[in-house]
C-alpha cells in the first residue's frame, strides 16, 4: 500500500544493469526467441500438482512489470482449491454457452472454429492452479485516501505478459481464458468492485499426449510485424 509520504521524487543509481558486448545481446536475444517461441496454449492438463512457490514466484515477476505513474494496478489472485476452481469453471462455460449460441456472432466464431474451441473448459478445473487477474480502477493510500490508476488496461497487459513469460520460464504451461462478462469473478473471490477481472489463466502441466491446434504454430514473419526507421 502507498504512503503518501513516499511520494516525493528522489534519484538513486542504477541497479542491477547487465552490460553485455553486442554480439552477446545478439545471442541473448536470439536465445530467448527460441525459448520463448516454444510457448504454447494447452488447453489439456495434467492433474500434476505444481507448488505454490513457484506460482508465487512468477506472479513476483510479473509485479515487477512498468507501469503507468509506478501505481502497479493489478492484483492476482491463485487459486488451487478444487471447490472454488469447480464454481469457476460452471459460471465461466455459463458464459460461454450462451457465447457459442449466438452472442458472439458468426464472423467471431468463425475465426475460432481453427482453434478447436467450445464452451466446455475442463482445463478450468484439471489445471493445478487459476490465476485470476484483476485491474484496479484506483488504489488507496494507507490512509485510506483514494487515488486514480493511469494507463490501467496497458500496465494490466504488460505485467500480465510477464507472468505468462515467467510461468513458461518455470517449465509449464498455460492458457489464457476470458469469459465475458466476468463480474461473478469478484462475488467468488471478494475482490471490491473497484477491481475488473480482466483474464483467467489456466498453469500447470500438460496432459499426457496434450495437443494444440496446428493453425496455432502459425506466426506472422518479421516483415509483417516490423517497420525500422533508420
Amino acid at each position: 500500500m502507498f504512503a503518501r509520504k513516499q511520494l516525493k521524487y528522489e534519484a538513486v543509481d542504477l541497479p542491477d544493469r547487465v552490460s553485455m558486448p553486442d554480439e552477446e545481446m545478439v545471442r541473448a536475444a536470439a536465445d530467448f526467441h527460441d525459448r520463448m517461441k516454444q510457448r504454447h496454449s494447452v488447453r489439456e492438463f495434467s492433474d500434476r500438482s505444481v507448488p505454490r512457490a513457484v506460482i508465487e514466484n512468477c506472479i513476483r515477476t510479473a509485479g515487477s512489470a512498468p507501469s503507468g505513474a509506478n501505481h502497479q494496478p493489478w492484483h492476482f489472485v491463485a487459486i488451487s482449491n478444487s471447490g472454488v476452481k469447480s464454481r469457476i469453471r460452471a459460471a465461466a462455460e455459463e458464459e460461454e454457452r450462451s457465447f457459442y449460441d449466438g452472442a458472439a456472432g458468426d464472423e467471431w466464431l468463425r475465426a475460432l472454429e481453427p482453434i478447436g474451441t467450445g464452451p466446455e473448459k475442463p482445463h478450468l478445473e484439471i489445471a493445478p492452479w487459476l490465476i485470476v487477474v484483476f485491474a484496479q480502477r484506483y488504489g488507496r493510500f494507507d490512509d485510506g485516501t483514494r487515488f486514480k490508476n493511469y494507463y490501467v488496461p496497458e500496465s494490466v497487459g504488460i505485467s500480465t505478459g510477464f507472468l505468462l513469460a515467467a510461468l513458461h520460464h518455470a517449465g509449464l504451461v498455460s492458457l489464457t481464458h476470458t469469459p465475458n462478462p466476468m463480474r461473478f469473478l469478484n462475488a467468488l473471490l471478494g475482490r471490491p468492485d473497484s477491481e475488473k477481472p480482466v483474464m483467467i489463466i489456466a498453469a500447470g502441466h500438460p496432459a499426457p499426449g496434450a495437443k494444440v491446434p496446428a493453425v496455432a504454430k502459425i506466426k506472422k514473419p518479421l516483415d509483417e510485424i516490423l517497420t525500422v526507421v533508420e
